[in-house]
């Protein structure tokens, strides 16, 4: 296929699109990633698109969101490892909300093997992938459906949700940065992602290295209130996602990265009544003057150098998740 050739069938997958991720592209038009890198610099250059973490948006500084079928075809084994690793977060006899999104639906089905487990969801899908679960109790919220991505939003489900609480909300969304925390492009999505928010002890973010410093119209969970992020290692030459990530890190939100296989570990308990989000967000433990943050463990070979402010090497905290590898990174 020639260059030219190349490049319009990438403007239109965009354009079709909205974002699409660069080994996507590769898949596609059947090169390798470093040709597609080099025609997506082209044709950002020419402005009919612009280049992001991994992959390709539409031009003009939003990220629009793409439709439910776009999506579930984008990032799919990013989204698996992900789902894999945030499972472990999830203990028998819990009580978790789990928002809209291909990812969560990924985390749902694999929550379908805990027993006990109560999930409550605005999204068709994640129920529909917990519908056989016989030992899991599925409560859907109320309100209007959105067709474009099979989620219920409005009113409805917003004051369904007061006077909730669990321990942990699980959400997905279309952007995260470090200066504005998750957002989507919808406005009504947004307002149950809040609420949502506001029925959990603790915030987990679940979002592929792509939507990195993307940012869109609507925040949904800022910084301070993400207790931790569950995302896939991005590449060394992604310096941009991997500074986001360092900055997220900075700000305290805990870091799991999903990478190669590993026995699974226990889940972590509940978080105590009133601790987590009602205590104000993200906790932060400062170093004593003149003391290092302990390093455990370290970075895979040719992995991201996640670095904090207190000294040199890599920070963070690394445990072993279920089919991947946990790095919690937050301040101490």
């Amino acid at each position: 296929m020639f260059a030219a050739e190349r490049r319009q069938l990438i403007l239109e997958m965009v354009r079709a699109n909205g974002a699409v991720s660069l080994r996507e592209l590769a898949r596609v038009v059947q090169t390798s990633e470093v040709t597609v890198r080099r025609d997506v610099r082209a044709l950002e250059a020419e402005g009919l698109l612009d280049r992001r973490h991994g992959g390709a948006v539409l031009p003009g500084g939003f990220t629009r969101e793409s439709g439910f079928p776009q999506k579930s075809h984008l990032a799919t084994a990013e989204k698996t490892a992900i789902a894999d690793l945030a499972a472990g977060l999830v203990g028998e006899g819990e009580a978790v909300v789990v928002g809209a999104g291909t990812t969560t639906q990924e985390l749902a089905r694999r929550l379908a093997r805990v027993p006990g487990l109560t999930v409550v969801t605005n999204s068709l899908l994640v129920a529909q992938a917990l519908a056989h679960a016989n030992r899991v109790e599925v409560v859907m919220t109320g309100g209007t459906l959105r067709g474009s991505n099979y989620a219920l939003v409005g009113s409805g489900a917003e004051q369904s949700l007061q006077g909730l609480r669990v321990s942990r909300a699980f959400l997905s969304g279309t952007g995260l940065t470090a200066e504005r925390g998750l957002s989507t492009s919808n406005m009504l999505s947004a307002s149950v992602d809040r609420a949502l928010v506001q029925a959990a002890a603790e915030v987990v973010v679940l979002a592929d290295h792509t939507k990195l410093g993307s940012d869109t119209m609507f925040q949904t969970v800022p910084t301070d209130l993400i207790t931790r992020m569950v995302t896939d290692e991005p590449p060394a030459h992604e310096e941009r996602a991997v500074g986001e990530l360092q900055a997220l890190a900075d700000q305290g939100v805990q870091i799991s990265l999903a990478g190669s296989h590993q026995p699974p570990a226990e889940a972590p308990p509940p978080p105590a009544a009133g601790g987590g989000r009602a205590s104000g967000g993200v906790r932060r433990e400062a170093p004593l003057p003149g003391q290092r943050r302990t390093v455990h463990g370290a970075p895979p070979p040719g992995g991201p150098q996640l670095r904090g402010s207190a000294g040199p090497g890599p920070l963070g905290e690394q445990q072993l998740g279920e089919r991947g590898r946990m790095a919690d990174l937050r301040r101490r």
